[in-house]
């Protein structure tokens, strides 16, 4: 029992130490403006002690280059992973062609976006001659790939 209350405290004075300890962040080194797609002369690194880092604060600048500002980013401001996101190729209303498919086939359409999104978001697309919403993922600007593939149905006699 001495034993581990002595391996207790030896512990405890590092994981304090630990918490308190510098960590380096991605700031703005400029003010950023909403809209603005973030470049990598944009930013720069700030250190901060560990305590007063906040969750899903960005630590790479790799992390953060190439995204677009959700909100204006003040110069030496830490910003979390939600005040930004991929840049906008898909907006709201426009058309934009559908790809469907399965082992063997491949489909298109035209489709209105009923939401915004970068690559790799799901926006839905409205089929303007059934009305059908159907998710889908963006793949390029105006492209966008259905999720699910085909949808099938079934005759009836």
């Amino acid at each position: 029992m001495k034993a581990l209350v002595t391996a207790l405290l030896i512990l405890l004075p590092a994981t304090a130490a630990t918490a308190e300890a510098a960590v380096r962040i991605v700031v703005p080194a400029r003010d950023i403006a909403r809209g603005d797609v973030i470049t990598e002369s944009d930013l720069t690194f700030r250190t901060i002690e560990g305590e007063a880092l906040m969750s899903g604060v960005a630590t790479t600048i790799a992390g953060v280059s190439g995204m677009q500002a959700r909100r204006v980013l003040r110069a030496g401001e830490a910003f979390r992973d939600n005040d930004v996101r991929r840049p906008v190729i898909v907006a709201k209303g426009q058309t934009v062609t559908m790809q469907f498919s399965v082992p063997g086939v491949e489909l298109t359409a035209m489709g209105r976006a009923m939401s915004e999104g970068g690559v790799g978001d799901t926006v839905t697309v409205q089929n303007p001659v059934s009305f059908r919403m159907i998710s889908a993922t963006v793949i390029a600007p105006g492209t966008v790939r259905a999720i699910g593939g085909i949808p099938v149905t079934t005759a009836r006699r």
